[in-house]
């Protein structure tokens, strides 16, 4: 008999079809010689301080800082039943072997491991890694299970995460609370994330708007304008130099531009797009595509990766066929899509052939508009160029240089696709295109109908929304990347838990959602202000994602992480300590 365990019960039920799986039981399904059962998220956790001392009950900096010699788990007790169920299934004289189903990814083996572990179970372990709840992705997982081994240093990564996130936030925010008064919530990846909005919003306040002024002249068909002038009266100054008639064009500069289409969507774009064009927050973008997950509509939504492998390619035309019925793409590009070296857990965000089978009118709008995008940005990716023609004409009069700009649509390409989608929804067309300028030939006069003079502003940053914060994380400590990583697999968090790091920002009162804007509290500013550089450093907590990023692939160790972590969690303690004396 084989144990199947997987990470929720919607999921469980899904694998438990497809093995014949049919008898249902208590907490679990058996049939055909397999036991399906799951866990309901995280069953077991690292220890709280006090389980390790009852003196860590009460907050003192004086038992600062705590750092477990020997750590230890603890099962949550809101789901302890399932953990007595599975550790119950797992010792069982009959099951010879446990079939890890959770998540494909880092949380997902961890969840696993945690349980397997305190079950102290012994049974070999095999490993199910699919991307897609499909049956047949099933049943070809099933048919190629992998090694329990091959993922011990995922979870010794995963481990590593959470040790250091209980470390640092357990030790800072006991530090902070106790020296000031108020709870002072600390985290590894969300103070530096708060440290993002808050200079940013500081940016804003401290900004100076100061004027500027251009000439404008009107010419027959078009106008253009002056370099910029910072003193009023040097521009009036200016203008009545311009007392000729005509003015000559001395340049003429076009270039053809040639955009490649968009790569299909990982999890951190296709949030920063689903905030642009609906509003939702990450957190709402991530639980309607795992239920589209769930209900088989897409593949895996935790990606990092925006390339599909070079197996997929006969799916892919498939899948592409069926969703572009009522789109003419010709000759679809999919090799430009597909790289095996591009993808390491997981494939891009796509929609299943699945979908072929099931009705759009039986999901929520919510998913439907999702699932959409998805499609949309599978059929732009494989789809033409779009080519513009760019026209700068430069014009000189009396000393003074004038321009005009102008973009021509040659050919529209993989935008006509991302159009026909987002003109859908109020204002989520593309951008207008600037004015399409009339035939300008160098040397030639042109009749100044007008001359006025254009008064502007400098405007500050704009105010971060989950968006531009998430771009923002993505990139964070970028030029400290591992030679061996890729570029997109770096940042603030993992795509998988930037949502719940901006959620929690927004849950202690850090973090006010105004709109999309992401504003910070005044208990945010005070944060900020008394934390040490190294908790609330980006580059830092990107150099530390990149450290676990490169365990999880055996390159890492763990134990180095984990005492950088300890050292810098003891030299802040001593620092500020000394602050209550």
């Amino acid at each position: 008999m084989k144990l199947v365990i997987a990470e929720k019960p919607s999921v469980a039920m899904s694998i438990a079809k497809v093995l014949k799986a049919n008898n249902r039981k208590n907490g679990y399904m058996e049939g055909n010689g397999y036991i399906v059962s799951w866990c309901v998220g995280h069953l077991v956790g690292l220890a709280n301080a006090e389980e390790y001392n009852e003196k860590y009950k009460k907050w003192d900096i004086k038992d600062l800082p705590i750092i477990p010699d020997k750590w230890e788990t603890t099962v949550f007790k809101k789901t302890s039943s399932q953990f007595k169920t599975l550790k119950s299934l797992m010792n069982l004289d009959r099951v010879s072997e446990v079939i890890c189903a959770t998540d494909a990814g880092r949380e997902g083996e961890l969840i696993f491991r945690l349980v397997y572990e305190k079950a102290k179970c012994k049974k070999p372990i095999k490993r199910l890694w699919i991307s897609s709840m499909e049956e047949s992705s099933i049943k070809k997982g099933f048919e190629n299970l992998r090694e329990g081994r091959e993922y011990i240093p995922l979870y010794e990564s995963a481990l590593a995460r959470a040790k250091a996130d209980w470390l640092v936030g357990i030790n800072a925010t006991r530090l902070f609370t106790c020296l000031y008064g108020n709870l002072l919530s600390v985290g590894r990846v969300q103070t530096p994330t708060l440290f993002l909005i808050v200079d940013r919003e500081e940016k804003i306040n401290n900004f100076k708007s100061t004027k500027y002024y251009n000439l404008s002249l009107e010419l027959e068909n078009f106008s253009i304008k002056s370099e910029r002038f910072n003193i009023k009266t040097e521009a009036k100054s200016a203008l009545k130099d311009i007392a000729d008639e005509y003015v000559m064009c001395s340049e003429v500069d076009e270039k053809i531009k040639r955009i490649k289409p968009p790569l299909p969507f990982d999890l951190t774009t296709l949030q920063r797009e689903s905030n642009r064009y609906f509003g939702y927050t990450a957190k709402q973008t991530l639980d309607y595509l795992q239920s589209l997950y769930e209900k088989k509509w897409i593949t895996y939504p935790r990606t990092d990766s925006r390339y599909l492998t070079e197996d997929m390619k006969s799916t892919l035309i498939e899948i592409i066929e069926f969703i572009s019925a009522d789109v003419n793409i010709e000759s679809p590009n999919i090799n430009r899509i597909c790289n095996n070296a591009k993808v390491t857990d997981h494939h891009a965000i796509i929609p299943t052939l699945e979908t072929k089978n099931l009705d759009i009118n039986e999901i929520p709008k919510t998913e439907q508009n999702l699932y959409g995008l998805i499609c949309m940005k599978l059929l732009s990716s494989v789809s033409k160029v779009c080519i513009e023609r760019e026209i700068t004409a430069v014009f000189e009069l009396n000393s003074h240089i004038f321009k005009t700009t102008g973009t021509e649509i040659i050919d529209q390409g993989y935008k006509e696709i991302e159009n026909r989608y987002l003109m859908q929804f109020n204002n989520h067309g593309d951008k207008k295109e600037e004015g399409q300028l009339p035939i300008i030939t160098k040397g030639e006069q042109y009749r100044i109908i007008s001359k006025d003079i254009k008064e502007g502003k400098t405007t500050p940053p704009k105010r971060y929304t989950e968006d531009t914060l998430l771009s923002s994380m993505e990139r964070a400590g970028r030029e400290e990347t591992h030679d061996l990583l890729d570029i997109e697999r770096i940042g603030l968090g993992t795509p998988a838990t930037r949502a719940s790091i901006i959620e929690k920002l927004i849950s202690v009162g850090y973090v006010e959602r105004v709109n999309k804007n992401l504003i910070p509290t005044k208990k945010a500013y005070h944060l900020i202000t008394v934390v040490p550089e190294e908790l609330k450093s980006p580059k830092l907590t990107a150099r530390w994602e990149n450290e676990l990023t490169l365990m999880s692939m055996g390159k890492g160790s763990e134990k180095r992480f984990i005492n950088e972590i300890k050292k810098i969690v003891k030299d802040i303690i001593i620092k500020y300590s000394k602050l209550q004396r």
